[in-house]
């Protein structure tokens, strides 16, 4: 059995990209990460926005955000896939912690006299 993880993918798209096109790579993450067995994606179209700096000359982005649940190796493909892609100029994934993996252990209570 494969474990799989809770991750979140932010990615940056070009501002020069209609609506349309927006959506149709939006759906072609969606169709890549189910084509690896992914489950519960929800993505947060996040809007235009400035950039911090300019990433490949562009001084704007559109900000798209994911969750889902995968396991490890569809995380390598869809990262493959948006940096071959000219349409995504920044990405970003990190696994998010999941309860049972809390940092600190939980606080005991001290005993009542």
């Amino acid at each position: 059995m494969t474990r799989r993880y809770m991750y979140e993918t932010m990615y940056i798209l070009r501002p020069d990209l209609s609506e349309d096109a927006v959506d149709q790579v939006i759906h072609k993450y969606h169709d890549l990460l189910r084509e690896q067995g992914v489950e519960n994606i929800e993505t947060q179209h996040r809007g235009k926005r400035r950039l911090a700096y300019e990433i490949q000359r562009y001084r704007e982005g559109i900000y798209i955000q994911m969750n889902y649940e995968a396991p490890g190796k569809a995380i390598a493909i869809l990262e493959r896939a948006m940096r071959i892609s000219n349409e995504s100029i920044r990405y970003l994934t990190v696994k998010q912690l999941l309860q049972e993996e809390s940092l600190e252990p939980e606080e005991v209570p001290a005993a009542v006299l």
